[in-house]
């Protein structure tokens, strides 16, 4: 059973009882703090159930002494490259640009280029959008806010 359909069928009907700006207003709530959720488990490294992200291959040194070490990702979080869109009927979190291909090919674990010009590499999947039971569960909890609030 997906717990998502769930909580859709079960929101339906209490959001048919809005108008469309009062909607597109819980949209865009509900799309903001998912994408402040999403940010914080790409900085922790996390998938949205919880595992780590599988660590990167160790790399080749360009240049004596350098090792990357960073976390990964660290860019891609941010929220110029980390969009939200919210409309009457659903609220959007995704990636912009050319951001969104290299989220696209670490989110599936496709083959891509290094670089330019550079050797293939079989990346990794690490899902990097998704929903949590604890996403799900705010969702929930912002609706009932947002009607309670009427």
């Amino acid at each position: 059973m997906d717990s998502l359909r769930d909580l859709e069928a079960w929101a339906e009907p209490l959001l048919a009882r809005l108008t469309p700006a009062e909607r597109r207003r819980l949209a865009r709530t509900i799309a903001t703090e998912l994408r402040r959720r999403q940010r914080e488990r790409i900085a922790a490294q996390r998938a949205p159930d919880g595992t780590p992200f599988e660590p990167r291959k160790p790399q080749a040194r360009r240049q004596a002494g350098f090792v990357r070490r960073q976390p990964m990702f660290t860019r891609i979080r941010q929220a110029k490259h980390l969009r939200t869109k919210a409309h009457p009927g659903q609220a959007e979190v995704g990636f912009i640009g050319r951001v969104a291909r290299i989220a696209r090919i670490h989110q599936l674990g496709l083959r891509d280029r290094v670089e330019p010009g550079g050797p293939v590499h079989d990346y990794a999947q690490r899902e990097l959008l998704g929903y949590s039971d604890a996403d799900r569960q705010l969702i929930r909890d912002l609706i009932i806010q947002h009607l309670a609030g009427r």
